[in-house]
């Protein structure tokens, strides 16, 4: 690596709530009010049908497995991730479908993993309440974990995160909702309001503020992050409109990486102006083993995202990615067939913008 060389991990959704919660050590209360479940524990029953049983109390680092090996290896700056897991013993949900909850004292599952910054802005968040956001918020930080995207007001909620690691440059992490992710219009936060920072638009007025932000806290040699949940979970369209906002992004704010996520498998990734826009980065954990529904998008392979940047010009070096697979609420490497199909649909869509994937070892390099 060169000396101007900056590695980040990136990586899409992580949900450590209902079925994950119950084999931590410290469970919520298994209670849900979704329309067909009524316990997290139907959530273990089903993975547990789908591949065996599961083991209970585990170790904080257990869900990580083989990725904490990656992680080791390639020792990124920062260990970025979108948390779409309120961590509460709030017990009023929101009147929605899904509600995610992790117990407080299973929070070191993050610690577990070094994760230095955890994304707000997104349609989970304040499943339990305001109460829920602001308690998740405190937990995040009493941990020693940066929060970015959600908060006690939209100052809180629309400051970056800003993470430092001696001798590296600082990482500026920005965080925005679209309400095309699901995320509702009244969570957006206010002067007097907690909430997401929720974009109104995608509009040039958004780009100009946004930009006007990052002017306004950016050094020279920072990175800027701006990671963005938008879009719906299935299917490998990416709208025009999230194109043209990501370029207005690095064009126009300066931005140095775009970190979409919201949908639950991996998307297309397109370097413009030597910036890598990750249109959605798929989900990395999740209790979905044995839910029948969209297997053709095989939901249950993922992806690190490890991003190599020059600090000085801010431009892609490398862009490399680790390929696991979730089994038992835990990430492992996956069989030759199924990388092998995970790397061919991943590469039918990267073709669109011009790259391949090549491979190196264990690893993907973008081309």
């Amino acid at each position: 690596m060169r000396a101007n060389d900056c590695t980040l991990f990136l990586c899409g959704d992580v949900m450590t709530g209902r079925g994950i919660d119950q084999i931590l050590p410290h469970s919520s209360s298994p209670e849900l009010q979704e329309p067909r479940v009524g316990s997290a524990l139907a959530y273990v029953d089903l993975a547990e049908r789908a591949h065996g049983a599961l083991p209970r109390r585990v170790d904080f680092s257990y869900v990580w497995g083989e990725a904490l090996a990656c992680l080791d290896e390639r020792r990124p700056v920062a260990r970025i991730i979108n948390l779409e897991t309120s961590i509460t013993t709030s017990a009023v949900p929101e009147p929605k479908w899904i509600n995610y909850r992790m117990h407080p004292g299973n929070a070191p599952v993050l610690t577990a993993a070094r994760i230095d910054c955890c994304v707000l802005a997104n349609n989970h968040v304040l499943d339990w309440g305001v109460a829920g956001l602001l308690e998740t918020v405190d937990v995040l930080r009493g941990e020693g974990i940066n929060t970015v995207g959600a908060g006690g007001d939209a100052a809180e909620a629309e400051a970056p995160a800003v993470l430092m690691r001696d001798g590296a440059p600082r990482v500026l992490v920005f965080a925005f909702g679209a309400t095309d992710s699901g995320i509702a219009r009244q969570w957006g936060a206010r002067a007097d309001r907690p909430g997401v920072n929720l974009l109104d638009d995608l509009s040039e007025r958004t780009v100009a503020r946004i930009a006007q932000l990052v002017e306004s806290t950016r050094l020279p040699n920072d990175l800027a992050v701006a990671s963005i949940h938008w879009g719906g979970n299935w299917g490998y369209e990416i709208p025009s409109a999230h194109r043209r906002f990501a370029h207005a992004l690095i064009d126009r704010a300066g931005v140095n990486v775009i970190h979409g996520h919201s949908s639950h498998h991996p998307k297309a990734i397109e370097v413009y102006q030597n910036r890598p826009i990750f249109y959605g980065c798929g989900d990395f954990l999740d209790d979905y083993e044995g839910i029948s529904g969209y297997e053709e998008f095989r939901d249950d392979l993922v992806l690190m995202y490890f991003p190599t940047l020059d600090f000085v010009t801010g431009d892609l070096v490398e862009l490399a990615m680790t390929p696991l697979q979730i089994r038992n609420f835990r990430l492992q490497r996956p069989p030759a067939a199924d990388r092998a199909w995970l790397h061919a649909r991943l590469e039918a869509q990267c073709r669109r913008f011009g790259h391949g994937i090549g491979t190196q070892d264990d690893d993907w390099i973008l081309q």
